[in-house]
């Protein structure tokens, strides 16, 4: 019997997401000066209010409150209308030094002997549903929403849009779990007051159905294309209208949103969230180690759909365990241990050796804090630091490189394939 599945995505305006997004960008700003910086930095959001606090071991100073208010602004956060914008809101900062007796157990005089910097278990998934193997409902509630974003930037359609907005896909699902059609799409976006409530919202749900779902659906594979009909349901803006939004219409906090960040509910969650962690914190690192071994394995056609957990104690190196789940849809005659002993064999799975690997000391997290950091397209870009205290500093970096297909042949020829 055909069954249905449910993913969501929240923007960049999201007031969780735009406390993600300053937590990443202050570590690129300490990353940028200081590859080895130790950083831990939580932020919260409400009402003209920006407030700071973790911890940091670092020979850099970083100017946060310009750096916060710069991500506000970029994000979108700029009239006074919204009760929340870069140039007026409050920053208020708590960042203290880290732990000694945390730091003890991380850092080794052999590096390649780093403990990890903490305890838990992480997971990786991927599957055959998109050609960046992730599951379809989460990659088309990302899709809509950063389509959404670049509408709103480009200012000729849908002008009223304001940052804040969530969206939510559902797919139904054949016997042999296969994508059969889209079922309900939501969108929630926050706006201007232009008209009376009733026109307003009809024009918006007219906009969302008319003007966006298009830009959205001509950017997908033809078999994709093929699973929206003409039975969509669709709910708009379901509550009203949606004026007060943003971190005025709801207090955001880092690490809110780490369903959105990773599978949309496919596959397993560790429960550690990532940004504002250096990647000493294996809740980020291992994480991100997980997806690169499954998107590597299923890519190279070891199995249709595989999660992979990585486990660890703090300061200790090697992790504690490796587990491998293929949902009976392997393709080799190897069981799932067997699997998961052969992943260990292939990939060094220390921290350092992760850092190293995926070159997760450079400062590339800010570009992770918004639509996902899984199933992004890996990119060499060139980014800009400029600090009153260290001058001007321009480097070049890899962005997503867990997303990389750089260890298909190696697998294949483990596996014999």
């Amino acid at each position: 019997m055909s069954y249905l599945f449910t993913s969501e995505s929240v923007s960049e305006g999201h007031p969780d997401k735009v406390s993600d997004q300053i937590s990443d960008a202050l570590l690129d700003e300490f990353l940028a000066f200081d590859p080895n910086s130790k950083v831990a930095i939580e932020t919260l959001v409400t009402t003209g209010q920006v407030v700071l606090a973790g911890e940091v071991k670092s020979t850099t100073y970083v100017d946060v409150l310009e750096a916060t208010r710069k991500v506000i602004n970029e994000i979108g956060y700029t009239k006074a209308a919204y009760r929340f914008d870069g140039d007026s809101c409050g920053v208020l900062t708590a960042i203290h030094e880290q732990s000694p007796d945390i730091n003890r157990g991380v850092d080794k005089a052999d590096k390649m002997d780093q403990g990890a910097g903490d305890q838990g278990m992480m997971f990786g998934y991927a599957c055959k549903e998109t050609d960046d193997y992730m599951p379809l409902p989460l990659e088309l509630s990302h899709r809509i929403l950063m389509e959404l974003a670049v509408v709103r930037r480009e200012g000729k359609e849908m002008t009223y849009l304001r940052p804040d907005s969530k969206s939510q896909v559902t797919i139904e699902y054949n016997d042999d779990n296969s994508p059969k059609r889209v079922d309900t799409i939501v969108v929630s976006t926050q706006h201007d007051e232009f008209d009376a409530d009733e026109p307003m919202l009809a024009k918006i749900k007219e906009d969302v159905i008319n003007i966006l779902m298009p830009r959205v659906i001509a950017q997908l594979p033809e078999r994709v294309k093929a699973l929206f009909g003409d039975d969509i349901t669709y709910h708009v803006n379901p509550t009203g209208k949606f004026v007060i939004g943003g971190p005025h219409g709801d207090t955001g906090l880092t690490g809110r949103k780490i369903i959105v960040d990773t599978y949309g509910g496919k596959g397993a969650h560790g429960g550690g969230a990532f940004s504002g962690k250096d990647p000493s914190k294996v809740d980020r690192s291992a994480a991100y180690a997980a997806r690169h071994i499954a998107k590597n394995l299923v890519a190279a056609g070891v199995a249709d759909e595989i999660l992979v957990q990585l486990a660890y104690a703090i300061g200790v190196a090697q992790p504690v365990g490796i587990f491998v789940n293929t949902y009976g849809t392997a393709n080799v005659k190897l069981d799932d241990g067997q699997i998961a002993k052969k992943v260990k064999e292939l990939f060094d799975l220390r921290p350092a050796a992760i850092e190293e690997r995926l070159k997760l000391r450079k400062p590339i997290y800010r570009e992770t804090a918004a639509y996902g950091h899984m199933g992004r397209t890996p990119a060499t870009v060139t980014k800009t630091f400029d600090s009153p205290y260290f001058g001007k500093l321009e480097m070049e970096v890899e962005l997503f490189t867990w997303e990389k297909l750089d260890f298909v042949d190696q697998i294949k020829a483990s596996f014999g394939i």
